[in-house]
C-alpha cells in the first residue's frame, strides 16, 4: 500500500470520525483538537503494546 499500514489507516479514520463528530456538535470541543487528541492517544496505545509508554523504535 505504498508505505501505509493498517495502523496508520485506523488512526486516520479515528481522527476523521472524531473530528467530524466534534464539528457537528460544537459543544464537544474544537474539532481539530479533539481529532488530534484521539489520534495521539491511539498512536501511543497501539505503538506501545497497550502499556501506556512511548512507542519503541
Amino acid at each position: 500500500m505504498n508505505g501505509l499500514d493498517l495502523r496508520f489507516l485506523v488512526l486516520l479514520l479515528a481522527g476523521a470520525f472524531t473530528g467530524y463528530i466534534a464539528y457537528l456538535h460544537p459543544a464537544a470541543g474544537a474539532s481539530l483538537m479533539v481529532g488530534a487528541g484521539v489520534v495521539t492517544a491511539l498512536y501511543l496505545l497501539l505503538g506501545s503494546g497497550g502499556n501506556g509508554g512511548p512507542p519503541s523504535r
